[in-house]
């Protein structure tokens, strides 16, 4: 799909965001392993977590019909109408999704290669249960998926006992699970999915299973595993957690910051008011916020509620009077990693250059994204280079043009926002890969006044 963005029309207004796809892989997982009946409600109708409902399905008994009843549906076509102020957005699923777990001793071989789509969340994840289920699995994917470095989390799954073999540190993962005891793992990159998918099979192993972070990471396992009554143990940067067995629950899934990103951003740009409601506030999803603090833009959060261990609240952007460049330090990386390619676009429209500092772990996500970055701002008119592990950006403005997404969500979302503040039209080539993370995107951010035309 490509579209056409005018400048000028402020984006402003209230709305909500679909449910937060970091969350709802993990949701899933302890819904399709738990004992007894659990309800999801508000499960984001995107393609990475329907990827992970299929595959769960395929390994699960009473759970697997509803699992791939849902995965197979298609949430937006039955959620798009409507403004979307005060309205739940497109691609979310109101009506609770209920399965019947019967425990990670009631999941079944598979009769098919889970298939994880373009989902590296969902692939690592669900390794980590995979590798405690006494028989033979392979998680497979897209061409892009297979791409991805993978022996990350294979690495500590074998030294659990696991059997993974991998295509040179590549998907298809196959995996021999049974009989992993606990270990003390340190992770030599911050990763929540591989923290996660260790944490998954500790649930399942002999004796303490503990990760060790060089960095803190998105805590969402840790926090649902906590709620449902789990034996976590936080010591420092240490996360342990022994063998359990949780019961059935419920749940709504809070709206994605990650995505609520975007809109943050997009209001920004054209320097207006925005309310996002029932918003998820996890404090180590958010310091885009901070960065964004610095860069000029003024945001507000309050908590409302919690669910399953999760603050869930409302967030309020300030009009912005104009833009300031900024300096990201590696340090802050691992928390925004899902923003880079929103606050890179922010920072080619203000004034001064800013630096993103050890951002390599971006050359391996679903597109070398730190390139593809530069590239994106390049091909609008702007200025901006990849110095070894570094993103610059000369800030200065964007004329115009036409940019692709390259098959990334992100990007996508990224160059659609960041044309609403260029000097001239933009049309972003492959806009349909949104949906990936945020359903709806162009619809949402249209009916929140920007200027946008489907052209093909």
């Amino acid at each position: 799909m490509r579209v056409r963005i005018t400048p000028g029309p402020t984006v402003e207004g209230t709305v909500r965001v679909p449910g937060d796809k970091s969350i709802a892989h993990r949701w899933l997982i302890l819904a399709a392993t738990a004992r007894g009946r659990s309800a999801l409600v508000d499960l984001p109708g995107s393609l990475d977590v329907r990827s992970t409902a299929s595959s769960l399905a395929g390994v699960s008994g009473k759970a697997g019909p509803a699992l791939e009843a849902w995965a197979s549906n298609d949430p937006s076509s039955a959620e798009g109408h409507g403004s979307t102020w005060n309205v739940r957005v497109p691609g979310s699923v109101v009506t609770p999704l209920e399965v019947e777990g019967e425990g990670r001793a009631g999941l079944i071989a598979p009769t098919r290669d889970l298939d994880c789509g373009n989902a590296g969340t969902a692939m690592r994840l669900l390794a980590g249960v995979m590798a405690s289920a006494p028989y033979h699995s392979v998680l497979t994917g897209d061409g892009s998926l297979r791409a991805r470095p993978m022996d990350r989390v294979a690495e500590p799954l074998r030294a659990m006992g696991a059997g993974i073999e991998t295509d040179e540190g590549h998907a298809p993962l196959r995996i021999d699970g049974g009989g992993l005891v606990g270990i003390t793992y340190p992770t030599e990159v911050p990763t929540a999915q591989v923290k996660s998918a260790i944490l998954f099979a500790g649930l399942d192993a002999d004796g303490l299973t503990t990760v060790v972070e060089p960095a803190p990471t998105r805590d969402h396992t840790e926090r649902a595993i906590r709620a449902l009554g789990g034996p976590i143990l936080l010591e420092g940067s240490a996360i342990s957690v022994s063998r359990f067995q949780h019961d059935g629950f419920d749940a709504a899934v809070p709206g994605d910051p990650s995505s609520a990103a975007f809109l943050v951003a997009a209001a920004a740009i054209s320097g207006s008011e925005l309310t996002i409601d029932d918003l998820g506030l996890n404090p180590t999803r958010l310091h885009y916020l901070e960065v964004l603090a610095r860069m000029g833009v003024r945001t507000e959060r309050r908590i409302e509620r919690e669910e399953l261990g999760e603050p869930v609240g409302q967030l309020w952007v300030a009009p912005c009077p104009g833009l300031r460049s900024v300096r990201v330090e590696a340090s802050e990386i691992p928390l925004i990693i899902d923003e880079i390619p929103m606050l890179a676009m922010l920072a080619q429209l203000a004034n001064g250059d800013s630096r993103f500092s050890g951002a390599g772990e971006l050359k391996v996500k679903e597109s070398d994204r730190l390139t593809a970055i530069a590239q994106g701002i390049i091909d609008l008119g702007g200025h901006a280079g990849v110095e070894g592990d570094d993103l610059v950006v000369v800030g200065g403005g964007l004329d115009g043009g036409r940019a692709v997404s390259g098959g990334d969500h992100r990007m996508a979302m990224a160059l659609i926002a960041a044309a609403i503040g260029a000097r001239g039209p933009v049309e972003v080539e492959g806009a349909e890969v949104a949906a990936v993370s945020f359903p709806g995107f162009v619809e949402t951010l249209s009916r929140l006044g920007a200027s946008i035309e489907v052209l093909a």
